[in-house]
């Protein structure tokens, strides 16, 4: 089997990748609402139900199921595979975020891209050169930094290290999903990918959910639920498509700015919100971690050369 081969529209994998990082970074303030009406289970089943449908409706409307007639054993079982971990990125991550807050979570949670991008490297080929390396290393040490900062301030909380423990397997998961997803694109459009890994989960979900818990939800909280499940779609869509068009090296770097924009989301919704969301707690240590993060992702995708397109895009045509 061939591997996927980025298109070579670079400013459109970019623009994309940063759609992706805005939807995440709002994606916990809206997931700390709602976990406070419902279960991590639930609500994970729930944002599944909701993109299945969603997605399925536009799909059928396109006549787009059919590319799944003819697809070999190993592309089935990588499509399990890719289902299995971001079902597990999802749990992983929820059950993270209930022991910590939305910033610390979506910081350490950047090790996913960190580790999706040395498996482009020893996956598909692709290359890094000295300067990234050197930003690969300053997001490196700005992880550190800023989880040793954070360890300090919930020294008093038991459940600290445990929410961590939980998204960096929450971050393991999802590079061997998001690795999976780039080698699929070979045989099966993005949008069909995602249906097939959302149909799979709110079926494997169902038995751990709890449907009656969304009846007595207010309505903040089911406003906060519904943007996670539209959230779902715009972030995963958007994120498919960044690989279709871009490196996933690439993608992932722009993927770093995302606690950035997660702190100022938190910001904004203590302000609206003081007794729902807390504000971060963050020392100086801390933040020279996060912009250590930043400034390493933009080495990493600065100053790259960007490769030319050597073969042509391999999905299905739209």
């Amino acid at each position: 089997m061939s591997l996927h081969t980025a298109s070579g529209r670079w400013r459109l994998g970019l623009v994309l990748a940063l759609a992706t990082a805005a939807c995440w970074a709002t994606l916990p303030v809206a997931l700390k609402l709602a976990l406070a009406g419902l279960d991590p289970y639930t609500l994970t089943w729930f944002r599944f139900v909701f993109a299945t449908v969603g997605l399925g409706l536009w799909l059928a409307w396109r006549g787009r199921f059919g590319e799944f007639r003819g697809l070999s054993p190993r592309l089935w079982l990588l499509l399990a595979l890719a289902a299995l971990m971001l079902i597990g990125n999802y749990v992983f991550y929820l059950l993270g975020l209930y022991y910590t807050t939305p910033g610390n979570a979506q910081l350490l949670i950047q090790l996913a891209p960190l580790l999706m991008g040395l498996g482009g490297i020893l996956v598909f080929g692709e290359r890094y050169v000295a300067g990234q390396w050197l930003g690969f290393g300053a997001v490196v040490a700005g992880l550190l930094l800023f989880f040793r900062d954070q360890l300090a301030t919930f020294a008093g909380g038991a459940g600290y290290l445990l929410g961590a423990g939980l998204i960096v397997i929450a971050a393991v998961v999802w590079a061997v999903y998001a690795l999976t997803q780039k080698q699929l694109l070979v045989r099966l459009s993005s949008p069909l990918v995602l249906w097939f890994i959302y149909a799979v989960a709110s079926l494997l979900l169902l038995p751990l959910a709890t449907p009656t818990a969304l009846l007595p939800l207010s309505a903040g909280q089911w406003t906060a639920l519904l943007y996670c499940a539209v959230n779902t779609l715009i972030a995963y869509g958007a994120f498919a498509e960044a690989l279709a068009h871009w490196e996933a090296s690439r993608v992932s770097a722009v993927l770093a700015l995302t606690p950035l924009l997660t702190f100022a989301s938190v910001l904004g919704a203590h302000w609206l919100w003081p007794s729902l969301i807390d504000a971060e707690q963050i020392s100086a240590l801390g933040l020279a971690g996060a912009l250590l993060v930043v400034f390493g992702s933009a080495l990493t995708s600065l100053l790259g050369q960007r490769r030319r397109a050597t073969a042509p895009d391999l999905r299905a045509s739209k």
